[in-house]
């Protein structure tokens, strides 16, 4: 009996650090199960034949700001603790995971985060085939350098982290290149050094593009991730309708979609949110959001939540105050036209072929429609003609890919089921800092093309209509300072 205690008590012990876990904080995500994470890392066995794939998982972040594991490494296993890596051996087809050991402070601060020390409860969680330390990770590779010449996978592109696209990403390494006074080295660009030196009988390739290709198919279960973003987005512009008065500032808005998307458990922005009113949206990607509305003068918004790593990408554009006779002509033009690209999406087809079938309906519609001004018809003309232009080479784009990241990764001409992407053409009249922009989220089906966001209004009754909805900008004042 006496015996039966100690042991009890000594497994008792062990189990401490588990207890400590945050209450209602799940130590592994319960978005997907452990056999899709393994699929997907057969996947990569499949790609890879006898070589090695090793990635190099987010380190911990600097500042009072939440960990989020990148992209990449999340996409293979799951696990989001800092400072992990994953090796995947072709030949074997098994994982190992490497994490650093417990560090017992920072948890009693903190909260519960898997480490080396966990590899039995991991191997369950995530069902990756081995759990090591950080420190044993050059063992390994050094016992696969022993034999014949090995191929190790590297991803040679920038990790995605929060709110990051790969094309910020290499922008932000070419910033930080290009800064006489930094010129510091990209942190895969270091990692990949690091193996070359120490392991100099390895033959490095890019594993960037493997994982591209399998990320650009969807699963039902990222689908249901990206649809929930989709559906966040939309409620927070359906806000944004009926918030937006004159004498608002764009931040109000913003505080507004934020509310919405972290009240129903995003775990963040997809990007900065684009509020850009009047002149504001000749701008692109502006985010400054600081400007008070004025009545009469367009509105963009275009922003989106970050839902367990899944994206969406959904905007709209509103006259503050109503449309008047002048706006609702543009727009019903550039509407007509933008619906008539979506109604030329098929599966199985070529983006080039796509768009030469909108342009024809896109002519007619600019053939019938009548315009207040001349600048007005020849801003739509080019409007036109620019799509159609945008048809002359068979690597035409319809817009960019959405999943993991905004403007996501992968590369293809004819569109197959489980592709996510938007369409966002701009009509663009300068003279009068007009940049009409609607984009939604489309899902390539077996039979066809669903519009995630089409719930969110786009017709012209739909939007006056949410805009004479009570807005809870102004249920909700700012403070005054009293």
């Amino acid at each position: 009996m006496r015996l039966d205690r100690r042991v009890l008590f000594v497994l008792c012990i062990l189990m401490v650090p588990l207890l400590r876990a945050q209450e209602g904080v799940p130590l592994f995500t319960k978005d997907f199960p452990p056999e899709e994470f393994a699929q997907r890392r057969q996947n990569v066995v499949k790609a890879i034949g006898g070589a090695l794939a090793l990635l190099q998982g987010a380190p911990s972040p600097q500042g009072y700001t939440r960990f989020r594991q990148s992209n990449e490494f999340y996409y293979l296993c799951g696990i989001e603790s800092p400072h992990a890596y994953l090796l995947i051996d072709g030949a074997s087809g098994r994982t190992a995971l490497y994490l650093p050991h417990r560090n017992e402070s920072r948890e009693r601060s903190e909260g519960k985060l898997l480490s080396a020390e966990d590899a039995e409860l991991i191997k369950t969680l995530s069902g990756v085939d081995a759990v090591y330390p950080s420190d044993m990770l050059a063992e390994h590779l050094g016992r696969h350098a022993r034999g014949p010449e090995k191929t190790v996978y590297l991803p040679f592109q920038p990790a995605e982290g929060f709110a990051m696209s790969r094309d910020l990403a290499v922008r932000y390494n070419a910033d930080v290149a290009s800064d006489p006074w930094d010129g510091g080295t990209p942190r895969e660009s270091r990692f990949i050094e690091l193996v070359r030196s120490r392991f100099p009988q390895f033959v490095i390739r890019d594993l960037s593009p493997i994982l591209d290709e399998l990320r650009l198919i969807k699963s039902e279960r990222e689908i249901a991730m990206i649809r929930k973003a989709t559906r966040l987005s939309g409620l927070a512009l359906i806000e944004g309708m009926r918030s937006a008065k004159p004498g608002v500032i764009e931040y109000e808005i913003d505080a507004a979609a934020k509310y919405i998307f972290y009240r129903n458990g995003a775990q963040g922005e997809a990007y900065y949110s684009l509020i850009a009113s009047g002149p504001n949206a000749m701008f692109g990607h502006y985010n400054a959001g600081k400007r008070k509305m004025e009545n009469g003068e367009w509105l963009l918004f275009d922003f989106a939540p970050d839902v367990g790593y899944y994206m969406a990408d959904v905007t709209r554009m509103i006259p503050v105050g109503g449309f008047t006779p002048a706006q609702r002509e543009l727009y019903e033009f550039y509407l007509a036209c933008y619906k008539a690209i979506i109604k030329a999406i098929k599966p199985g087809r070529a983006a080039q072929a796509i768009r030469q079938d909108a342009v024809k309906e896109m002519r007619q519609v600019l053939t019938r429609t009548r315009f207040s001004k001349s600048l007005y018809e020849q801003a739509s003309k080019e409007f036109v003609d620019r799509y159609a232009r945008g048809s002359e080479t068979p690597y035409a784009s319809l817009g960019h890919w959405v999943g993991m990241a905004t403007h996501d990764v992968g590369r293809a001409t004819i569109l197959r089921p489980g592709m996510v992407f938007t369409i966002e053409p701009a009509l663009r009249i300068p003279e009068e800092n007009i940049n009409i922009r609607l984009e939604d989220m489309l899902l390539v089906t077996e039979r066809g093309v669903e519009n995630m966001s089409a719930f969110v209004p786009m017709d012209v009754a739909d939007i006056e209509a949410v805009m004479k909805e009570p807005g809870m900008v102004q249920r909700y004042p700012m403070d005054d300072g009293r």
